[in-house]
């Protein structure tokens, strides 16, 4: 394996793949000057500026935080100019379906869960105490989610927990749910209920604690019921095109923008060209690199909603008193990773090269408008993989270079960017994208590989993080707690 990769031909600076002794000893995930660079002169990654040089930077030496800045900092007039280069990838016949719950509605599952679902977080102990007195007579198993949220909120913060509970209430993987109400929260259940139109009445449940003398009978009473309708279902064969994939990042390094993103960019046109949806989200860490997906808006309507998109996220950061040029985070810094544009111009490789065909509000479904979509979320890692997963997506694909336990809602696969964490952190992570780096294999064969890892969790396989049990839920807070 070399000691370094230079990703473009442009690039005046190199990332180290190992330790590398040369006018100092630069880490893994790190960035080497090429030649010299001069105070005031752009940093070049991935053929693009991530910064200026704040010093003179000799050829050999380390580039972070210590003598280079972001350029971010003001707001941008963007240019309709498509620039769209789609080859839709071919996919095998035999990897055109998966086996899925078919829904009232139409829409297809890759789990049959039983999600406890409270509309207010002063009832989140009694899911609690609900799915473990039910885990523990063995007659079914719920998953609870809790959250502090459903009341004390205002306005457009308190519309927002309503559309991301209706909308998870309604996912497909659940195929039962009860909502657990309190009885005086501003979010309860006859509010809940209006926003989930046409509804499986049979299917989705609803209990008011203060309504009943004992909610925790009448709890594990309605979740017995579903249990014994989910074990009736059965699994079909379902297209492609019934699935939507998530695409997050974090705990990144400075191999994501080489490895793991670019194989998720593989599988995500795999997976649009079988068909299917994916959606990317993180608007922060797209600030820098908001131009190339912009290139690749469908068609003039889409390029005005991602503008809108960015530029709005922009005004919610000043409107908290928030530069928008925040650096990343303390684990991105220590893993090479030194300005946002840097962040960002590794994180949209998630999205691949196929067009851009929708941009969705927070809360908002992918509906039939099948391909590639922009999702208004922030970078929080549970905050945007529940805004994922409310927006439709039956699983998300995590890449990390510095590795977590987390998992949200749905099915959440750990890949890793490089193979050591694979090996470290074995217990959390389940694809290896750092094999890459070894040339045991492309970027292409790893994305078909990838591919076929999905059909089988589509299919059923669970990953790590389901099989040590976590499964969690976040909204993005917005506005005042009265």
């Amino acid at each position: 394996m070399p000691d370094k990769i230079q990703i473009s031909e442009k690039d005046n600076v190199a990332v180290a793949l190992q330790e590398i002794s040369l006018k100092e000893v630069i880490q893994p995930g790190h960035k080497i000057a090429l030649k010299d660079i001069h105070k005031g002169e752009a940093i070049i990654k991935y053929g693009s500026p991530i910064g200026t040089a704040t010093e003179d930077i000799p050829a050999g030496a380390h580039v972070h935080t210590h003598n280079m800045k972001t350029n971010l900092g003001s707001d941008l007039t963007y240019t309709y100019k498509p620039a769209l280069d789609w080859q839709s990838r071919k996919v095998p016949d035999d990897m055109l379906s998966f086996m899925g719950y078919e829904r009232a509605d139409g829409r297809v599952g890759i789990r049959n869960e039983i999600w406890i679902i409270p509309t207010v977080g002063c009832v989140n102990g009694i899911a609690k105490t609900i799915a473990t007195e039910c885990a523990d007579s063995e007659k079914s198993a719920a998953i609870p989610f809790a959250h502090p949220f459903g009341c004390s909120q205002m306005g457009e913060d308190q519309e927002h927990t309503r559309k991301i509970l209706a909308d998870l209430i309604l996912h497909p993987n659940a195929g039962g749910v009860l909502v657990l109400g309190l009885g005086c929260e501003n979010s309860g259940v006859d509010v809940i209920r209006e926003y989930l139109g046409d509804y499986d009445k049979e299917r989705i449940r609803f209990l008011i604690c203060q309504d009943v003398e004992d909610e925790i009978a009448e709890g594990k009473k309605i979740v017995e019921e579903l249990a014994s309708l989910c074990k009736k279902d059965k699994r079909s064969r379902q297209p492609v095109s019934k699935l939507t994939v998530g695409l997050k990042c974090g705990g990144s390094d400075g191999l994501s923008g080489i490895t793991a993103n670019p194989v998720v960019g593989e599988l995500s046109d795999l997976v649009v060209s079988a068909g299917g949806s994916t959606i990317l989200t993180e608007v922060p860490e797209m600030f820098g690199a908001e131009t190339l997906l912009m290139e690749r808006a469908a068609d003039r309507e889409i390029f005005d909603k991602t503008v809108s998109l960015i530029n709005g996220f922009k005004d919610y950061f000043r409107s908290h008193g928030e530069t928008i040029s925040e650096n990343p985070s303390p684990g991105n810094k220590a893993g090479g990773i030194t300005t946002l544009e840097d962040k960002a111009l590794g994180c949209t490789q998630k999205s691949g090269s196929a067009p851009v065909k929708g941009v969705l509000s927070y809360g908002e479904r992918v509906g039939d408008n099948k391909g590639l979509h922009l999702l208004e979320a922030p970078g929080n890692d549970l905050v945007a993989a529940t805004a994922l997963t409310a927006s439709g997506a039956q699983m998300i694909l995590f890449t990390t270079g510095r590795g977590t336990p987390f998992a949200c809602p749905v099915p959440t696969m750990k890949i890793s960017t490089n193979s050591l964490l694979a090996k470290k952190k074995s217990v959390w992570i389940d694809f290896d994208c750092g094999r890459m780096l070894s040339e045991e294999a492309t970027r292409e064969e790893l994305g078909l590989e990838l591919y076929d890892r999905v059909l089988a969790l589509a299919n059923g396989e669970y990953v790590k993080s389901e099989k040590a049990g976590y499964a969690d839920l976040a909204i993005w807070k917005q506005g005042v707690t009265l």
